[in-house]
């Protein structure tokens, strides 16, 4: 399931929904993004997410296809916000479930690595120097690019 919103979340109500009624399920694995207020050596007071509605759903359905053809996968949940948001505000949750926590938790992980990469979202942040764009990091490129090399999950 995916969903993009400006609105908060609860993340006990959107673990319960998603794994009602499941009894497959052996494992969750889940990620909640906060704003943090700080950005290299710079403090953060807001962060205003943006994105490209439709061009975005569809990049993260193809990232959690993606996940259910490598991993045996009960359910997964791709919830990301939008707009003006606050350092301690909730981003993104990302929720995977399977039979067995190693899939659970890899596949989690590959739907982060591959959320931070490619889906169209354009962070800008509030600084006391003015707002600026947040550019894309190596870190995430090199994290996302691991499962591009592993050979136990490669579809």
């Amino acid at each position: 399931m995916i969903r993009i919103q400006q609105e908060d979340f609860d993340v006990a109500a959107e673990i319960a929904a998603f794994s009602e009624g499941n009894h497959a399920i052996g494992g969750i694995a889940l990620f909640i993004g906060l704003v943090r207020d700080f950005a290299e050596d710079e403090t953060v007071s807001a962060m205003t997410l943006e994105h490209y509605p439709g061009m975005t759903e569809k990049m993260l359905a193809e990232i959690e296809a993606k996940a259910k053809e490598r991993w045996p996968l009960e359910a997964s949940l791709i919830l990301h916000r939008y707009g003006r948001l606050e350092p301690g505000d909730r981003i993104v949750l990302v929720a995977t479930a399977s039979p067995h926590r190693g899939a659970a938790f890899e596949s989690c992980q590959f739907l982060m690595d591959w959320l931070k990469t490619k889906a169209p979202f354009w962070k800008k942040e509030d600084t006391a120097q003015g707002a600026r764009w947040v550019d894309a990091r190596e870190s995430d490129d090199a994290a996302a690019q691991r499962w591009h090399n592993d050979d136990t999950t490669s579809s």
